[in-house]
């Protein structure tokens, strides 16, 4: 066998695993999505620069999208970018080399993610641009392996010596680039990611609520109660949308998953249906959960968890050790405001210590305007994390001023079509509808948005993201159904 034959079989080989384990992986459709537009942006980005040799920012984004989405993303955004920039460049022998030397580039971004590590500007330019001398490396590799001479070592440096230049000038262009834009990527990203796997807030805090003895003793405010038919509906299709294992996915047929799961659960607990008590086929959910640790990756899986076992009366065992391994000194999550609402309630909700000093540091985290954004004080503030963080400081039991001036955002932010949207002044949708719904409830004060959910509800119970847009209905479901139930779950 020659070097040829026997290079490309191994390359193969190493691409066809690597997409099967990301296949394997079972990433939701909007996760697919995200790997697509990143890939189109990679992909655009090195067709826009090319006049500019070994100048392109495709590297940079590669590497950062598996820093924020994990490594199996991280290499199918690599590999595609490879594959469909070539539909421009020119396809041939060297193709499969680029996919594999871009999707390694993914895995190492992958490889760089630790909870709590924020990496600074700087360095993550220093990072990329050492990337790019790696995606050289690869490059000049294939180089040697086609080269029809001799494949010695002083003939392999030889070739290296020939393309440093160019391999420098990539990574002087990853470094700029990353300077430029790479926070910012990686913040859009991480957020991206938190918002579609670990969202719950408006449906966990319908839990804290009663452990907490309601918001300073006070308990849920009175309200108007959503007419039963709605709330059964949406029941119903929770209850049909479960799959024979238990589990649920993202609608109805779908594959059960660790997200959509105890996103049912809490939104069933929040309406007052004891898990329980909702079986398939003989398989509960609480047993689904537990026997499918391994799809747990961070902190916020390990919050969203520990509110659905505790919602169905179950223990938390060692996820509630995981999650207090992972609180730092100051009280917080990785230093990041959404992060550490969701662990207030969570270590709440299973009684567990340190929701003080948490509370503490997301009170300093407040913005001029009354609202909280995704990162610590100064990110954007908007509804979505505002009411996150008004709920997870009742639990905690902060001051109440803070708390006003939080609801008073969220109250400033409410449309004239009865709904909320996640940032002031945009359109209205279910997800920030229902968190400010139960916000609203946590802080006692007087709810709205309700109607909104309401005529948002389709005939099959499922609801909708926003008018016409179905997206995935067991999420936004039980989101909605949480928040127009109204009624705390009692945990004992």
């Amino acid at each position: 066998m020659s070097w040829q034959l026997a290079s490309f079989t191994l390359l193969g080989l190493a691409l066809i695993g690597c997409f099967a384990w990301y296949e394997r992986s079972r990433p939701s459709s909007r996760t697919v999505a995200l790997v697509a537009t990143l890939a189109a942006l990679a992909t655009l980005g090195r067709i826009a620069f090319a006049p500019l040799p070994d100048v392109k920012p495709t590297t940079d984004i590669v590497l950062i999208a598996g820093f924020a989405l994990g490594a199996a993303p991280g290499f199918a955004v690599g590999a595609i970018t490879a594959l469909a920039s070539n539909l421009f460049f020119g396809q041939g022998p060297w193709t499969p080399w680029q996919m594999l030397a871009w999707g390694l580039c993914g895995i190492g971004g992958a490889a760089l993610a630790r909870p709590g590590w924020r990496i600074p500007r700087v360095v993550l330019a220093a990072i990329c641009a050492a990337a790019g001398f790696g995606y050289g490396f690869v490059l000049d590799f294939y180089t040697w392996v086609g080269y029809s001479g001799e494949h010695t070592l002083a003939q392999y440096l030889f070739i290296e010596g020939e393309a440093f230049p160019f391999n420098l000038t990539q990574a002087i262009g990853n470094f700029v680039f990353c300077l430029a834009f790479g926070p910012a990527l990686v913040r859009a990203l991480q957020r991206y990611r938190l918002r579609l796997d670990v969202r719950f807030v408006g449906l966990a805090s319908l839990v804290f609520l009663a452990v907490s003895g309601g918001i300073g003793g006070g308990g849920a405010v009175a309200r108007a109660a959503t007419p039963s038919r709605v709330i059964r509906a949406e029941i119903g299709y929770l209850r049909l949308a479960q799959n024979r294992d238990g589990g649920w996915g993202s609608g109805v047929g779908q594959p059960s998953s660790q997200l959509f799961t105890a996103w049912a659960v809490i939104g069933l607990a929040g309406a007052g249906v004891d898990p329980r008590d909702v079986a398939r086929d003989g398989h509960t959910p609480v047993a689904w959960i537990e026997d499918h640790p391994g799809q747990l990756q961070g902190a916020g899986d390990l919050e969203r968890t520990i509110l659905a076992l505790r919602a169905a009366h179950a223990p938390p065992g060692e996820l509630l050790v995981e999650l207090e391994r992972d609180q730092s000194r100051d009280g917080s999550l990785s230093g990041q405001t959404n992060l550490t609402a969701f662990a207030i309630l969570a270590l709440r909700a299973a009684a567990a210590r340190r929701v003080g000093a948490a509370g503490a540091w997301l009170a300093r985290q407040q913005n001029t305007d009354g609202g909280f954004g995704f990162a610590q004080r100064g990110s954007d503030s908007d509804v979505d994390d505002t009411a996150a963080a008004v709920e997870a400081l009742a639990a905690a039991g902060a001051a109440k001023g803070v708390i006003a001036r939080a609801v008073g955002y969220i109250e400033r932010a409410h449309n004239g079509d009865g709904g909320f949207p996640e940032e002031p002044g945009g359109s209205s949708n279910a997800q920030s509808t229902a968190w400010a719904v139960q916000a609203l409830i946590a802080a006692g004060a007087t709810p709205s948005g309700d109607g909104y959910l309401e005529r948002l509800t389709t005939s099959s119970g499922a609801v909708d993201y926003a008018a016409g847009q179905s997206q995935t209905p067991v999420w936004v479901t039980s989101q909605a159904l949480a928040a127009l139930a109204g009624r705390p779950l009692p945990i004992s």
